[in-house]
């Protein structure tokens, strides 16, 4: 299913905090982007609006090109790409650039919603002693993963991370790792840098304008939020956001990663009272999933600060669980700016290894 220009235009507003107006008038004619696709290319996109054309290297599959586009009354472009590899964007000049494209993936034969940020500046040593939440999107293997990462004064990167789909996978739903500063490689813009992995592959880090960090990996986007100074809800948070989703419904693991299962994208809601409660609803009205958010940190199947869960409270990271008599939901929670990220993890009750499960996730804008 195309992304709709709605998506385009809610996804670049949280990624530029609505700014469009002052962007537009202070912008630069010649705007570079870098930006990861969900099937897990990376790529570097330069807009030239006085010639309008559009130059793109996708790093991952070799793909690249210098197309025309044409701008539409509502603000979208339409690009005319001999190769069809990119199809319409909205870009938030200077700050994010959203894009529909075909032929995507290591095989070149997958369509994706690109997410590009604005090229700043991003060292290792940007994010050198902080620590992070992070929430971890996928098109497989249960499709979300949350967690921290700590990036300490000399470079190297611990993760920490909480994977509900272990359940069904008789693995630990508990993993983390390290990351020597050795294996970080900045590259020569100084704009981002890669992280080298001991099975070979490479992961691109970059820096957004929201203060927050995005890295495009083999296995999926992840957002690196910085944490809460307190595990309490904030109520200024409480409001309605109109939102995008991707779900796969029963769902099912295969031999070699491979996931069944039929994804779908549409609008959603979601409605946060003063106190924390929560509905999430499609745009049918139907409810997707509903209760009230509880902080990671009083969440005792999370963390209970013993080392057999997650190391670290997650501030600012809230959850709650649905159950029937048949059925186990769980549902994570976290904001950043004047946008929520949402995502859910349900399967059947009791639990089977192997058995189907449905997961969704997204983003909404108050």
């Amino acid at each position: 299913m195309k992304t709709s220009r709605y998506a385009l235009l809610l996804l670049a507003c949280f990624l530029a905090a609505c700014n469009s107006s002052s962007k537009m008038t202070s912008a630069p004619a010649i705007r570079t982007y870098n930006a990861t696709a969900a099937v897990g290319d990376f790529l570097t996109i330069s807009i030239d609006s006085s010639t309008q054309t559009i130059t793109y290297k996708n790093l991952t599959n070799g793909e690249t090109g210098n197309v025309p586009y044409t701008v539409n009354s509502d603000g979208t472009y339409t690009i005319t790409d001999p190769n069809g590899n990119l199809l319409a964007a909205y870009e938030v000049p200077g700050s994010a650039l959203m894009v529909e494209a075909a032929n995507a993936g290591p095989q070149r034969n997958s369509d994706a919603l690109i997410t590009a940020i604005e090229s700043t500046p991003a060292s290792i040593s940007t994010f050198a002693g902080h620590s992070f939440n992070y929430i971890q999107f996928r098109t497989a293997a249960g499709g979300i993963e949350l967690g921290t990462v700590t990036v300490d004064a000399q470079g190297d990167i611990q993760h920490d991370g909480y994977w509900p789909f272990g359940v069904l996978a008789q693995q630990s739903q508990f993993s983390g790792g390290t990351f020597p500063a050795s294996s970080v490689s900045e590259d020569p813009s100084g704009n981002y840098f890669t992280i080298n992995e001991s099975n070979g592959s490479q992961s691109y880090v970059f820096g957004t304008q929201g203060g927050f960090f995005a890295v495009d990996t083999g296995n999926g986007t992840i957002l690196g939020l910085p944490k809460a100074a307190s595990k309490a809800f904030d109520a200024s948070k409480a409001g309605t956001y109109t939102a995008i989703y991707y779900e796969k419904p029963n769902a099912q693991m295969g031999q070699n990663n491979n996931e069944s299962g039929t994804p779908q994208e549409g609008k959603a809601s979601v409605t946060i009272g003063s106190s924390g409660q929560v509905t999430v609803a499609d745009a049918s009205n139907n409810t997707l999933a509903s209760g009230t958010l509880t902080a990671v940190a009083d969440t005792s199947y999370i963390y209970d600060g013993t080392q057999n869960k997650l190391t670290d409270p997650l501030y600012g990271m809230f959850t709650f669980r649905s159950a029937t008599s048949n059925s186990q939901q769980d549902v994570f929670i976290a904001f950043q700016g004047n946008a929520v990220i949402f995502s859910s993890f349900q399967t059947a009750l009791p639990i089977q290894q192997n058995a189907t499960y449905t997961y969704f996730y997204g983003v909404g804008l108050k």
